[in-house]
Order: C-alpha cells, then structure tokens, then sequence
C-alpha cells in the first residue's frame, strides 16, 4: 500500500503518531546531553529493561544501588567522597534518560498494533513501521553497550567516545527515518525541483550528519571545554599535538586537539557550501529550503562558537545540540522536497 492508497484518517493518526514519536526522540536526545553533561551516564550499572522501570523505592535500595556504583572507576577516581544526595542526583538523570526509551517504546509498539488491527497498514508501510522500531530496539542496545564501556574492569570514567557518536548518530537517523515517513504520508508534493538540487541537498545532508557525529566526539571527550579559544585552537592555527604518538591513527577518535580541529574545518565547510547552494538555488521552487538551510547552518556555527568561548556550559551546549538536530531534520526536508521533477522559476520569480 503506497501513501497515496492510505486514506486521509489513517494517514492523519498515522502522522500524530510519527509526530508524538518525533518529539520524545527529540526529548530523550536533549536529555541524553544533559546526562552526559552532569556525567550521571555510569550512575546505572545494570540494564534492565523491565525491572529498572521502577526506581529504589527505600533507602536500603538506594544503599544497594549506591553501592554498585562506588564500584565503578568514575567514582573511585572522580566521584570518591561522593554522597548519597549526590548520588540520586546523577541517578535520576540517567533513569530518566532510560525510562524516556522505555516509554517511546511503548508508544511505538502499541501505535503500530492499532495501525495494525485497523488494516491501516499495507506491507509497505507496515515493514517501514517495523525497520523503525527495530531501529528503536537496535538504539537500547548500543544505549547499553555505550554505558558497559564505562563499567567493570576498565580505567575509563566516561563512556567510550566512539560509542557515544554511534548511540547519537543512530539517534539522529531514527529521527531522519521519522520525518521522512511523515513527509511521504502528507499531502505536500515533491515537485518543482531543478537540476542538481537533489544532489547538493543530499551531499550537505551527509556532511551534515558526519559534522553532528563529530561533534559527539567532541563531547564525548570534553574537546569542547579544553580549547576555548577562536579561530585560532591555543594560538595555533593547526594545533601542534593533532595527532598523538601514543594514539596513533585513533587520535581522530579520541585525540582532544583532533576532534575539535576537525569540528571547526567541517563547520567552515558546511557554512560556506550551505550559502554556496542557497545561492545556486536562489532562482528556484527549492530556494525557501535551501536558503533556510544556510540560515540554520550559520546559527548553528555561530552558537558553537559562543558555546566554546563559554568551556561549554550546560545551557550554551544543550542549545547547540538541540539546534544541530533541527538542522540536519531541514537538511532532510530540504532532500525530501528536492527529489521531485526539473523545473526552474521564470528570473522574476
């Protein structure tokens, strides 16, 4: 069953429901930051995806909690002394943070087997529906796996950064695959599309989501509050230690200077092709989306800078991840609209 054989009720909920799931990604992505910026990540040493639904309910369980974290590296090199308020301070965000999954889960599941039961569903769209929230179920896992890296026997106090990028990236993408889903259900046509555009929208699109991958390296090691100077990087234009003997080739993954740097060159890239396209475009059906896109895209810069000056605050940085998202959803926008047939606007236009 195609969009177009829906009806319009089913097409409609079907949308409300990709919204609802749209906007608690978006949640569980901007709390997922806060976490990480109050480092509560490794504050929940078990995954458990049933039973961790319900808090410690009495102080004993507290205690027993708290003593499985007071096991982990972060507390024994970061967090030694810590309290018990301190500790359910840290605890509440990463339950949070888990129990937000739990319930786009729910919503997930159960919104597909309505859609289901009412045969609002074609094989199309139902194995659409299924690949999203096998994504969804795909994303708990590496959840965990990003957290088990700070767990155990390591001399780690922070999760593995690399794993941090691919827990946001996937992120990023169930929210792509969302907003796509939504588009195609809409009434709004892809048309009017000129030569080319499809092209560069999906090229700024991509470099888009490697510049967002980037940047959870970045924060992943706190590059963000190690060089807080622009647009020189402690008055060096290449910074000296780019790469480092004892990492080697996985400096680009766990190299503070590194990361940054190649933070800045994709943003100076991604700022300049994002006006050069707005420009390209300017004359076309598709220049609102692109000129848009620039727009987002040079905010986007600008509030990275202001949260660098800043070590990266965690109101600063919270706005930059939450506008970095928003930014790669028009990028999407911008390659659904541009996938429809050539036309140009007459110059007047």
């Amino acid at each position: 069953m195609t969009a177009s054989a829906i009806s319009p009720v089913a097409a409609g909920w079907i949308r409300r429901w990709l919204i609802l799931l749209g906007l608690m990604v978006y949640a569980i992505i901007l709390v997922g930051g806060a976490t990480r910026l109050t480092d509560s990540g490794l504050s929940i040493t078990e995954w458990n995806p049933v039973s961790g639904a319900l808090p410690p309910m009495s102080e004993a369980d507290w205690l027993i909690e708290f003593e499985k974290y007071r096991a982990t590296t972060q507390y024994q090199l970061t967090n030694a002394g810590m309290s018990l308020s301190e500790f359910q301070f840290i605890f509440w965000w990463e339950w949070g943070h888990r129990q937000i999954g739990r319930l786009i889960g729910l919503v997930a599941v159960a919104g597909f087997a309505v859609f289901a039961w009412r045969r609002w569903l074609g094989r199309g769209l139902g194995l659409k529906l299924v690949g999203l929230i096998a994504l969804g179920g795909l994303q708990g896992a590496i959840g965990w796996w990003m957290v088990s890296s700070g767990i155990g026997d390591t001399d780690r106090v922070a999760v593995a950064p690399y794993r941090l990028m691919t827990h946001f990236t996937l992120a990023l993408i169930i929210l792509a695959v969302i907003t796509w889903l939504w588009l195609d259900l809409g009434p709004q046509k892809r048309e009017g599309a000129p030569k080319g555009a499809r092209g560069a929208a999906l090229t700024l699109m991509l470099l888009i989501f490697v510049q967002m991958a980037a940047g959870a390296l970045v924060a992943g090691l706190d590059a963000g509050r190690t060089y807080t100077d622009w647009p020189l990087m402690a008055g060096e234009v290449f910074p000296s230690h780019y790469l480092h003997a004892e990492l080697g080739i996985r400096s680009f993954f766990e190299g503070r200077e590194a990361t940054q740097f190649n933070h800045r060159l994709l943003a100076y890239i991604l700022w300049a092709g994002s006006l050069a396209a707005a420009w390209a475009f300017r004359k076309t059906a598709v220049r609102r989306e692109f000129a848009f896109l620039a727009v987002l895209v040079s905010a986007q810069a600008a509030w990275g800078i202001l949260t660098l000056l800043n070590a990266a605050p965690m109101g600063l940085a919270l706005v930059h991840q939450g506008l970095g998202v928003v930014t790669t959803l028009w990028a999407v926008y911008t390659v659904w609209r541009a996938g429809g047939p050539e036309t140009r606007l007459s110059p007047s236009a």
